[in-house]
């Protein structure tokens, strides 16, 4: 398909030529401010949060797919794998003390930014960022049978599938219209639907994460 290289030659070209040739058209906000419209459509501060939740919903709902799918993609690759003889992990008594110290700070940091994402810089994937990163701290200091047995006990796979679930259909009844009353922009109880789709995307990518750290301790020995 030789003629197909020059078809996509001339295209790229024409392409080009349009960038250079061609002014971008621009709009005038003078008189509109895009954060202000925003915050007053979703009843929330955290403009951030606003669009992730409400105004770009439909390519949230997707990144949370794709991190389930990543999730599901570690086990798969890796299950015809013998596990690693050897964990490694942290001994002295210092550092243990300061990664335990370490994931306390960052587990209620990352249940601040859950709850309150929605009013303050933050939101459910900082959250579940800061909560993956408190289960890896206390990794990398404890016994991989005892993570394990927890992770088992808990049923944690449970919840993450679950919280995926439930905001895919909160999520979707959004996108047609049904969500909860907005509230008072700047109260606690505020925003509809979004501070429930907060906490719901820091359980599932804190527990999304926990379970990736088991897989890779157990079949690469350490993270």
């Amino acid at each position: 398909m030789q003629w197909m290289k020059w078809v996509y030659m001339v295209a790229g070209i024409v392409l080009v030529i349009k960038f250079l040739l061609i002014p971008t058209q621009s709009l005038e906000l003078s008189d509109i401010s895009i954060v202000e419209a925003i915050v007053k459509d979703t009843g929330v501060p955290n403009a951030v949060a606003g669009i992730i939740f409400r105004n770009r919903l439909y390519d949230t709902i997707f990144e949370v797919v794709v991190f389930t799918i990543a999730i599901l993609g570690a086990y798969f690759l890796l299950a015809n794998e013998k596990p690693f003889g050897k964990i490694y992990q942290v001994t002295d008594s210092p550092s243990i003390v300061l990664a335990r110290l370490g994931a306390m700070i960052t587990a209620l940091v990352s249940i601040e930014l859950a709850i309150r994402g929605h009013l303050s810089p933050g939101g459910g994937f900082a959250a579940g960022v800061a909560g993956g990163t408190a289960i890896g701290l206390v990794a990398i200091t404890a016994p991989s049978e005892w993570m394990q047995a927890i992770y088992q006990r808990w049923r944690a796979a449970l919840w993450e599938k679950v919280s995926v679930l439930v905001f895919i259909i909160l999520a979707l009844l959004t996108l047609v219209g049904i969500e909860p009353p907005l509230g008072t922009p700047g109260s606690f109880v505020s925003g509809g639907v979004i501070p429930i789709l907060n906490i719901l995307v820091a359980v599932k990518v804190a527990l999304g994460s926990w379970a990736a750290i088991l897989v890779f301790i157990r079949y690469r020995g350490l993270l």
